[in-house]
Formats: structure tokens, C-alpha cells, sequence
């Protein structure tokens, strides 16, 4: 039975019974009084309630409701309560730990239990805020106008032709349900294989199947799947259709890896409204976002999973709803 609180609070207290990123030596100056996981906190009210600021977060999170008390008591260390510069410097170096982050969660909800050890690995394009900057304004460095985000960058999409964004990098569970084990964001003009290596790099020992398309068919990720023993299945160059031993295998997991992760990414935009521009600017707001939205997914899953709901059906009412 799921009580009264709300789904949004619930999931805000999630992040304390997620296993901690181990931080990086602390360099000169103040030891931290809040943990990482606070700030985790906020990203997630920020995702769920499209706060794409500090002020807008603090002005919500302000506001006289039993809802917004409980994230703020939440959001307290020792009746201590962060200043909003604390907040706009802590949020600013957030989105770095939010890869390691989403790595940690799987762990909790256990996917393996009931399907293959498979991942399929993709990219899916987001577009800038604020119109497009042109190559030929680019190239002379002139900006027609503030609203455009200069730290994004062109990209060719097989669907949708030319896009001025970002790009979302994405491995994901070959299972009934879609789970995103590893995630990164950059400019849109980053290639696939530039961030495949560090994307299976945090994928966790259980994972022996690594599918893709033909950009990620290189020696060298294949050689860092021979190294970690985990089997590398890719579209082959060549023209159709292929008759090389091995053939009618691939075509299953490539049917595989369509229906799972095309789908997974259309579902991902629907729930945080990525078919239009991103609510952010510049790539380190844009990380946050993106890869906030990705954390939040995770959470959501959890969520249902420990409540017996439906892992497939329903997550953007109940989001919504958050």
C-alpha cells in the first residue's frame, strides 16, 4: 500500500539509500559542509518540476505547502539549509558525478534476475536552445543573437537530416524492461565511438553482450571488449545482403537492439519533453539536466519496482503526477 506522501518526496528520499560515488581527493580550501547527495536531491525536484534554475528552485521550494516543507526539511544538514551561492557553485560542479552516479543504481533494482546479459549502446540528439548558430557565422565567430548557445554543435541525423544540439549517449538493458546502466552528454558533433569507450567502461561485471550499430564497429572497441571478455556485435560493413558465418545471429540481436533501445529513447524524450529544445543552455546546465533526467528515470523505475507496479506502463502519469 503506498502511502500518502508524495511521489516526488519519495523519490527525493531515495537518493539517501543510493550507494555514494567514492569522491575524489579534496584538494586546498574549506572541507565541504553538504554532501553530493543533497544536491542530488535538487536535481531531481528540478527535473520532475522543470526547475531549470537556482532561483526558480529556491522560490518554489520557498513556497507555504506541506509538500515543499517536507523537501525542505529534506534539503537541511544539522538545521543548516545552503545559501544560494552554495547552490549555484555546488550545482555548477554537479553534472561530473552524475555519470558515476547513474552506474551505481542498477545495481539496486538487479535486471539480470530475469533476462540476458545483453546492453545495446546509442545516441540520441537534442536540440539547442535559442536557434541554430549557422557554420558560416561559426566560421568568422560572429553570434546573430545572445539567445543562441554557442558550446552546441551540428550533427547529421539519418532521420531528421542536420541538428544544432547536444547529444545523449546512452547504454541500455536488452530486457522487457529499459534500464540505463551508463550515460554522457556532449556537443551533438561528438561521434559515437569517442564516448562508447568510457560508457563501457562503467558498465557493471554482468554485462557479456555489447550491441550497436556500424558506428560502433572499430578495432579498438572491439579490442576493449576482448579485453573485459564481453562479445561485440555490430552491424558489418558490405553490401546487403550479408552471407558471412554468423549472420542470422546478428540479425536477431539487431532486432533486438532496434526494438530496445529506439524505443527506450523515444520514451526517455516523452517523459521529459526532449522532442522540442532543451530547457537549458550552455553544457554544463544541459549535462545536468539530460543526465538529471536520466537519474530520475532510474529512480522511477525503482520506485515501481519496490511498489509491484508496472515497470512499462504508466511511468509518465506517475511522473507526472509527482
Amino acid at each position: 500500500m503506498i502511502g500518502q506522501t508524495s511521489v516526488l518526496v519519495i523519490l527525493v528520499q531515495l537518493i539517501d539509500r543510493v550507494p555514494r560515488v567514492p569522491s575524489s581527493r579534496r584538494g586546498p580550501g574549506r572541507p565541504k559542509v553538504y554532501a553530493d547527495q543533497l544536491f542530488l536531491k535538487a536535481v531531481v525536484i528540478m527535473v520532475v518540476r522543470h526547475l531549470h534554475t537556482v532561483h526558480e528552485l529556491l522560490t518554489v521550494l520557498a513556497e507555504p505547502t506541506a509538500e515543499m516543507r517536507a523537501l525542505r526539511q529534506l534539503l537541511t544538514v544539522n538545521g543548516q539549509f545552503p545559501t544560494r551561492r552554495t547552490w549555484e557553485r555546488r550545482l555548477q560542479a554537479l553534472p561530473d558525478t552524475l555519470p558515476a552516479q547513474i552506474g551505481c543504481l542498477v545495481r539496486l533494482i538487479q535486471p539480470w534476475a530475469t533476462c540476458g546479459r545483453a546492453v545495446a549502446l546509442d545516441s540520441t540528439v537534442l536540440r539547442a536552445r535559442g536557434g541554430v548558430w549557422h557554420q558560416k557565422d561559426r566560421a568568422v565567430g560572429v553570434v546573430p543573437h545572445t539567445a543562441i548557445d554557442t558550446e552546441a554543435h551540428w550533427t547529421k541525423s539519418g532521420w531528421h537530416g542536420w541538428i544544432y544540439g547536444w547529444k545523449l549517449h546512452l547504454a541500455a538493458t536488452v530486457a522487457a524492461v529499459w534500464i540505463p546502466l551508463a550515460a554522457e552528454l556532449t556537443a551533438a558533433n561528438h561521434a559515437d565511438t569517442e564516448v562508447a569507450p568510457d560508457l563501457l567502461c562503467r558498465l557493471p561485471p554482468e554485462v557479456r553482450i555489447i550491441l550497436g550499430d556500424r558506428h560502433y564497429n572499430t578495432p579498438a572497441l572491439q579490442a576493449l571488449c576482448n579485453e573485459d571478455e564481453r562479445i561485440l556485435v555490430t552491424t558489418q560493413y558490405g553490401r546487403y545482403p550479408h552471407r558471412d558465418a554468423g549472420v542470422e545471429v546478428r540479425r536477431v540481436f539487431h532486432k533486438l537492439r532496434s526494438v530496445t533501445i529506439e524505443n527506450f529513447n523515444e520514451q526517455f524524450k516523452g517523459l521529459f519533453d526532449g522532442h522540442g529544445q532543451v530547457p537549458t543552455k550552455g553544457l554544463t546546465n544541459t549535462r545536468r539536466f539530460a543526465l538529471g533526467a536520466v537519474l530520475v528515470y532510474q529512480l522511477l523505475v525503482w520506485y515501481r519496482f519496490e511498489h509491484g507496479l508496472d515497470l512499462r506502463v504508466g511511468l509518465k502519469a506517475c511522473l507526472k503526477a509527482a
